[in-house]
């Protein structure tokens, strides 16, 4: 099960007041979109190189550059948004796409009610972006929508993922990579991630 729990320090410490209860919804959004920058450097690392030459004002430079990888970043909606942000900060020439998942009260199973992907998101290395991963139902849903558009390289990246959620994404995808700042113990009876964070996209937006 491809897992990457990244463990820099600063992502930690980030992590450490992203928890707070007492961190305010700007500082938590301001936390998110630094975590999600950081994360990316771990998720884009076996992005390919090419050799290049320019002009220093000394002399000219052997140097490298991305070989013209395409990149998508896709946000499940609401609060995978703001690490699409964060991310773009690093990377402002990716495409942007947008997955929108409701939860059916009878079944409850995710339901698409939105769907805006780049046109040519089977030519793209994806990035699939949600702070959290709990019960992995939205994760699951979001990756069928991806690949129903002709997604082939996807990544998911969550900024927590508890081990219920992880199993459920890896038991239908089995090589799909999922990176994370922290895995945690697991969910609780009401399907928070413990001890998790709360509700991320009310923190965000400041809606709880």
């Amino acid at each position: 099960m491809p897992v990457t729990v990244i463990d820099h320090p600063l992502i930690q410490h980030k992590l450490s007041v992203l928890r707070d209860r007492e961190t305010t919804v700007r500082d938590f959004r301001a936390l998110c979109t630094e975590i999600s920058m950081l994360m990316a450097f771990e998720a884009m690392r076996d992005l390919p190189l090419e050799d290049a030459v320019v002009a220093t004002p000394v002399a000219p430079a052997r140097v490298k550059r991305l070989s013209g990888k395409k990149l998508a970043l896709v946000g499940i909606l609401r609060a995978g948004l703001v690490m699409v942000d964060g991310i773009l900060g690093l990377v402002p020439g990716a495409r942007v796409g947008h997955i929108g998942l409701y939860r059916d009260p009878e079944t409850l199973k995710p339901v698409e009610y939105y769907c805006k992907l780049p046109g040519d998101i089977a030519e793209r290395s994806v990035f699939l972006l949600d702070p959290m991963l709990a019960t992995g139902g939205s994760a699951a849903k979001a990756i069928e929508v991806l690949e129903a558009h002709g997604a082939r390289s996807i990544k998911l990246l969550c900024i927590i993922g508890a081990p219920e959620g992880i199993a459920a994404v890896s038991e239908v995808y089995p090589e799909l990579e999922i990176i994370l700042a922290a895995r945690d113990e697991r969910l609780n009876d009401h399907g928070y991630i413990v001890p998790g964070l709360g509700d991320a996209g009310d923190r965000i937006y400041g809606t709880k």
